[in-house]
């Protein structure tokens, strides 16, 4: 087919007789082997590309509810798969727990102090000693 027919059920990707792409087919169907060779990384999958997707968009800090709308899933826990832990996240949450302590003691410490650090000054001299 080289277009969508007209009726609202009809599905945009087929096989060449118009059948339904499904998992057993799919790989044929599209030629994955050959595409993934000719990009040097035998062994992806396609599902490879939809957990890749939706690990970026968990890392974009979708919520819970929003990746699980996005994905099509029904439970937290299927969305939860998507949200890696990474060393880099790690470290950026790191850093801003670093950065909040930090503040926390910059204002405790400005407290401490009282209103200023700095000397009152002193009234002007006038030149005159008193008695």
């Amino acid at each position: 087919m080289a277009f969508v027919d007209d009726n609202p059920e009809a599905l945009v990707f087929t096989t060449p007789s118009g059948r339904p792409i499904w998992r057993g087919n799919l790989n044929k169907v599209i030629g994955w082997s050959t595409a993934i060779g000719k990009l040097g990384v035998p062994g992806l999958h396609f599902h490879d590309l939809r957990h890749t997707g939706n690990t970026i968009a968990a890392r974009t800090g979708a919520s819970t509810r929003e990746l699980m709308a996005r994905m099509g899933h029904d439970s937290p826990q299927a969305a939860m798969i998507y949200q890696h832990a990474t060393s880099e996240a790690d470290r950026a949450i790191a850093q801003a727990v670093s950065d909040a302590v930090k503040a926390e003691r910059k204002k405790a410490k400005k407290a401490a102090a009282g209103p200023s650090d700095k000397p009152k000054a002193k009234g002007k001299k006038t030149g005159k000693k008193r008695a």
